[in-house]
């Protein structure tokens, strides 16, 4: 089903079921409810790969705040793969077309990150 018929189905438009996809957006109770009549799976679905830490995190049931913006929960932090930061670098990284630039780029990073591990741990 695309996000068009998806969002004329539930009453929203295909940018707004983007936002909830990518994470932009926060899913309120009863809009979890009529995604998952409209999909036809139990609301259930939507919370089988959940990491326990998140599923005793305060549920929040409110679909987003006023101005459309992000709100963290308690301590919750929210997995890195999960982010749109995430999803903007690795569509970039395979926007690149060489495949050994790709590879320097990605062995770059991993050093990066081993570099910051390595000063943490110190």
């Amino acid at each position: 089903m695309s996000q068009e018929k998806l969002g004329e189905a539930i009453g929203l438009t295909f940018q707004q079921v983007q936002k909830y996809e990518r994470g932009a957006n926060r899913i309120g109770a009863s809009r979890l409810f009529d995604l998952s009549r409209v999909l036809d799976v139990p609301v259930s679905f939507f919370f089988d790969d959940m990491p326990a830490d998140a599923a005793a995190a305060r549920v929040d049931d409110e679909d987003e705040t006023a101005g459309g913006e992000e709100r963290a929960t308690g301590g919750y932090e929210p997995d890195p793969m999960a982010k749109r930061e995430t999803l903007e670098l690795v569509r970039a990284y395979y926007k690149i077309n060489d495949p050994s630039v790709r590879k320097r780029l990605f062995e770059l990073t991993k050093a990066v990150a081993n570099a910051a591990v390595a000063d943490a741990a110190e």
